[in-house]
């Protein structure tokens, strides 16, 4: 068996009395559980990054803001695959998500990225054709299979665990690929490394 996947869990909701940590908490478990993955849960509320970014060309000159890159960076640059679990907020996905991403470039490249949204009615899927569009420039793979969690409030117990089984389903059909993609795409960047 080859070394797990080290996956990257980033929740991207920093909104009071959100629901995003349960939502990616039960994520990461599912992932976990697999023999073939290693899990680091980036909560962006835990980690903050700034907001002014500097010149472009140009790394932070505010030692401050440096030390907060710190503390995400190297996760997202050791990470062989992603899960971005996000809320939609106005048919879109939150601004703290759009300032991880934009401060990450090479992090992002020949990785593939999956998602797991939530919301009212659209289950937060707009959210998520959004953030396809942003992946592809940064030269992510995003992946078909989504979870989508309409009605999102009434989705999990008092324990984190999801009441429909075909939640359970969806994570499972996402995870898969995932994996699939993340060897395909490990193996590649070990024999030509990206852009080379």
């Amino acid at each position: 068996m080859s070394t797990p996947l080290r996956l990257a869990v980033i929740q991207g909701s920093t909104r009071d009395g959100r629901l995003g940590p349960t939502v990616a908490a039960w994520l990461a478990r599912h992932a976990t559980a697999r023999p073939d993955m290693s899990v680091d849960l980036v909560d962006l509320a835990e980690t903050p990054l700034p907001t002014v970014f500097p010149q472009l060309g140009r790394g932070p000159a505010d030692a401050a803001d440096r030390e907060l890159l710190d503390a995400v960076s190297p996760r997202l640059a050791a990470a062989d695959a992603f899960v971005v679990v996000t809320p939609e907020y106005n048919h879109s996905y939150p601004a703290s998500l759009k300032n991880a991403i934009d401060w990450h470039n090479k992090e992002w490249h020949a990785k593939p990225v999956g998602f797991v949204a939530y919301g009212g009615f659209s289950g937060g899927l707009r959210a998520v054709e959004h953030l396809r569009g942003v992946f592809a420039e940064l030269h992510a793979v995003t992946i078909r299979e989504t979870v989508g969690l309409q009605g999102v409030w009434g989705r999990f117990d008092g324990e984190g665990r999801a009441v429909d089984p075909a939640t359970d389903s969806a994570a499972k059909a996402m995870l898969d690929q995932l994996a699939w993609w993340g060897e395909a795409l490990r193996e590649a960047r070990a024999k030509k490394p990206y852009g080379a």
